[in-house]
């Protein structure tokens, strides 16, 4: 049996780090070389000192001691003109990483059209080179610091390096230990921190519609998921990075007070002053510093140029690697054919506006079948719109349980399962292709757009404005072709379950029932209308009647038996001329009758909407005598006392 060729593993950064190094061997030959001065200024700090000491100072011979002190300022301006050397050096490391990086990521965003491309050409590139160029020259440091510091140890008596070698080396190792943890846990907080960064972005432009949709406590929640999640991410690198201060007292720190604490056993072993005093001088003068540049230095940089590269040339870590859990899949157990759920059941809903105020509503219990039209009535301010933020998930219940297909309507996963269109449409600038699959993440076709935006009725539009491909200026769209563009978008996505909250109440009631009529013939799908025409809930199977507490729902000709207010809605309107009614029928006059009686018990007051040729229906809650509402007042939807009138 012939086995698909596996294409190997791309190398990780580490890897091909040292590939780079190793390709570039004389250039470090020579870094090396002017190192090697440095080396030799740092031996002669602390031996320089000793002999002065011991064979100037302490011996009685100023001048010998002078002479030595002299000798360690000279090697000062030597290893100063080495490191100036050193530097040449770095740059011709350098500059061909840079070079390096910028062909990979050209050559990337040309080929996949990489959309970040200018962000890691003029950031992330820069940010490498900087970092690379940092870490050669604080790890060079380290090592030829050590070198002549540990030299200089022996040489001036073994028994001190034996005191100062064993923490040296266990701070080293500590700090190697604690790497890839510390890079693993940078990486997180970089993920976490840029997840933040782009929940925000999306956040403040929409703050508008967010707080028109009523979405605020759930994009809180999510903002509040993300914070937890930098937080976490930051602790756990914050605990982490401890292991650099213990390995910086371990190496640093240590030796010194080792030093002190073993002096007197050292002098009487043969230990000189002035060896002592030098020991001394190698670990506060040279090995502190240089250990502090590195862990630091190594430690910070080295886990930001890990990530840059990765994210500039690697594939970045598998999910489970930054703390993820895997998705697990589910089968269903064999055998058997469960029952589908109902589109939607609410089960004894209650909900209010605050702890103290009245409910808006009470031990509601409801289920709508998969495939059903149902329609919500009631005059203004009894809680139609309430009832459509519960199911589409933007509000809470204070009791009972909102299911959509069996499942809750809150979260990111219950997104897919209901589509919400509210009175006011968003439309967006750009195409009128990118505003209609806004919903879908597999893209539509041409003929199912179109299909589904004749359906819908939005075909004059889609020709007017130019196709599909048109741009879209939503200020030149009128009230009502903004309903309906939000409608074909709600059209065509998955969504089994659609909630129109007086989503047609800019269009005329022919328009308005070719959009019902194309939403409830959805296959497979399920209808809820939140009416403002009593025409609306003649097309439906079922009517929802909400009048506070006497909430019933049925059939039209059951609800005209058993709700007066349903029967006095249904009975005082008509159609306009021509316009078929619920069964089809057109009325012989033409005239339009409003929803309620002026005088109603329920104290609602039909007011047109302005722009609203023919509307009949809508209305809002008059004021007591002598203070009526304007018309001019329809758009701010509040009541007298300030409260919205749409809840």
């Amino acid at each position: 049996m012939s086995h698909p060729a596996l294409s190997p593993t791309p190398p990780g950064p580490y890897r091909r780090g040292v590939r780079f190094l190793w390709r570039r061997r004389p250039v470090l030959l020579r870094l090396a070389l002017w190192s090697v001065l440095e080396t030799g200024q740092t031996f002669l700090t602390g031996y320089a000192l000793a002999r002065a000491l011991d064979d100037g100072f302490l011996a009685g011979r100023a001048a010998v001691g002078f002479g030595w002190l002299g000798g360690a300022g000279l090697g000062v301006l030597v290893a100063a003109y080495g490191t100036g050397r050193v530097f040449g050096a770095v740059a011709d490391l350098v500059e061909p990483l840079r070079d390096s990086l910028v062909r990979q990521v050209v050559g990337r965003g040309l080929r996949d059209a990489d959309s970040a491309s200018v962000s890691r050409l003029t950031q992330q590139v820069e940010i490498a080179r900087d970092t690379f160029a940092g870490l050669i020259l604080v790890s060079r440091s380290f090592v030829f610091t050590a070198a002549g510091a540990l030299i200089g140890l022996f040489s001036l008596a073994p028994l001190l390096l034996l005191v100062v070698a064993p923490p040296l080396l266990a701070g080293i190792a500590l700090f190697a230990a604690s790497l890839r943890p510390l890079a693993r846990r940078q990486e997180r907080f970089l993920v976490a921190d840029e997840g933040i960064a782009a929940q925000l972005g999306a956040v403040a432009p929409g703050l508008r519609d967010i707080a028109a949709a009523g979405a605020e406590r759930d994009v809180a929640e999510e903002l509040d998921r993300a914070v937890a999640t930098e937080y976490a991410a930051a602790g756990s690198l914050a605990r982490w990075g401890v292991l650099r201060t213990a390995a910086l007292v371990t190496g640093g720190q240590l030796p010194l007070v080792l030093l002190l604490a073993t002096a007197p056993w050292l002098l009487n072993r043969g230990v000189t002053p002035g060896a002592l005093v030098g020991a001394i001088a190698y670990v506060t003068q040279a090995l502190l510093p240089a250990l502090n540049n590195l862990i630091h230095g190594l430690g910070t940089s080295g886990s930001r140029l890990a990530i840059v590269l990765r994210r500039l040339t690697w594939t970045p870590p598998p999910a489970e690697a930054l703390g993820a859990a895997p998705a697990v899949a589910h089968p269903a157990a064999p055998g058997t054919d469960p029952a589908p759920a109902p589109a939607l059941q609410l089960s004894s809903v209650t909900f209010a506006y605050g702890p103290l105020a009245e409910p808006v509503l009470r031990d509601l219990s409801l289920t709508v079948p998969g495939g059903g039209h149902l329609a919500v009535v009631g005059p203004s301010g009894i809680g139609k719109s309430t009832l459509a933020g519960l199911v589409a998930g933007m509000l809470e219940p204070g009791s009972g349980a909102v299911r959509v297909a069996g499942r809750g309507v809150r979260g990111p996963e219950a997104v897919g399962r209901r589509v919400l269109i509210p009175q006011e449409a968003y439309v967006f600038s750009g195409t009128l292709r990118e505003n209609l699959e806004y919903l879908r993440e597999d893209g539509v076709g041409d003929a199912e757009l179109l299909a589904a935006a004749e359906a819908v009725g939005l075909g004059g539009v889609i020709e007017r404005l130019g196709g599909l491909d048109a741009p879209v200026d939503p200020a030149a769209l009128s009230a009502g072709e903004r309903q309906l563009v939000a409608l074909t978008r709600a059209h065509v996505s998955h969504a089994p379950l659609a909630l129109l909250d007086e989503a047609t109440c800019h269009l005329d009631p022919a328009a308005e029932a070719r959009a019902e009529r194309a939403f409830a013939a959805r296959p497979g799908g399920t209808l809820v209308v939140i009416a403002h025409r009593i025409s609306s809930a003649r097309r439906a199977d079922r009517i929802l009647v909400m009048d506070g507490s006497h909430t019933v729902c049925g059939r039209h000709e059951e609800l005209l038996e058993s709700s007066p207010l349903y029967r006095e809605l249904s009975g005082s309107w008509s159609p306009p001329n021509g316009t078929p009614d619920g069964n089809g029928t057109s009325p012989a006059n033409g005239t339009s009758h409003p929803a309620l009686d002026p005088r109603d018990p329920y104290r609602v007051d039909p007011v047109a909407g302005p722009g609203l040729t023919g509307d009949g229906g809508h209305v809002v809650a008059h004021r007591p005598v002598g203070q009526m509402q304007p018309v001019r007042y329809l758009g701010d939807r509040r009541a007298p006392g300030g409260e919205r009138e749409d809840q």
